[in-house]
């Protein structure tokens, strides 16, 4: 019996990527606008929403949207939703899925600040901030590493599905055809930022220094000191949060099945 294939956590999914087409487009925005000089990271786009007309309730949408996709990739990752295989690859992605599960949420919560008014003072998006918790635990260190050779697997498969253009088989055939190439191009800049995420996770494991986690927009940043690079992964990310925005409309939502989310016991 599926759990989740009403058409409420349909709609809070395809939400949840809109909200990230929105986050992705305004940060790809603010960073061609300031090539580096101000805040282009997710904060700062936030503020951005904050200070439009009607602000206050874009940043709620934005908040449950990003909570609904952070979820989504939680389930996706502990429910193996894109059918990956059991080999290291698999789990891989598998991990990859729980990280940015955690990514998204955390950004959640930072829009949830900003809709009610209480800014956050963390530097950035908070990658420094979202690990300290985590390698305060005995175990941190190794969650940590987990996740940031899961994101490095991840940025793999982002430099894969702008090679193959293989998403496509996760998008319904009604789609404009232009969603291919600016799909490729998005997959490719978050390729480059989701390696520099999980290169920095890493570092912060074996070197216990937790000042060295980057967050989406600090990843972004820095590339600033090599133009050319940058103004192109800022481009790709302002596609990729206009195939976002697509995605939203077309996406195929996987079920979700009740047997998935159980312990295998053996038998």
């Amino acid at each position: 019996m599926a759990i989740d294939k009403s058409q409420k956590f349909i709609t809070l999914v395809r939400l949840g990527y809109a909200a990230r087409g929105l986050t992705y487009i305004i940060l790809g925005m603010l960073a061609l606008g300031t090539s580096g000089r101000e805040a282009a990271d997710a904060q700062g786009a936030f503020d951005y929403l904050q200070d439009m007309p009607l602000g206050t309730p874009l940043l709620w949408i934005v908040a449950l949207g990003m909570a609904a996709y952070g979820l989504f990739k939680l389930l996706s990752g502990i429910a193996n939703l894109e059918n990956n295989d059991n080999d290291a690859v698999g789990i891989g992605k598998r991990v990859g899925e729980l990280a940015s599960g955690a990514i998204h949420l955390f950004l959640a919560y930072a829009a949830y600040k900003f809709a009610t008014g209480a800014r956050s003072s963390a530097n950035g998006d908070g990658g420094s901030a979202m690990a300290q918790p985590v390698m305060d635990f005995e175990l941190g260190a190794v969650l940590i590493g987990l996740a940031g050779l899961g994101m490095l697997a991840a940025a793999v498969m982002q430099a894969k599905h702008a090679a193959t253009g293989d998403f496509m088989k996760h998008i319904a055939g009604r789609a404009p055809r232009a969603v291919e190439s600016i799909g490729r191009a998005g997959h490719a800049a978050r390729a480059v930022v989701f390696a520099i995420i999980g290169w920095s996770l890493v570092r912060a494991a074996w070197l216990n220094s937790e000042g060295a986690v980057k967050g989406l927009g600090e990843a972004l940043l820095s590339l600033r000191d090599n133009g050319f690079v940058y103004t192109l992964v800022a481009i790709g990310l302002l596609l990729f949060g206009a195939f976002s925005l697509v995605t939203a409309r077309y996406r195929i939502i996987p079920d979700i099945d009740r047997n998935d989310l159980k312990p295998k016991l053996a038998r």
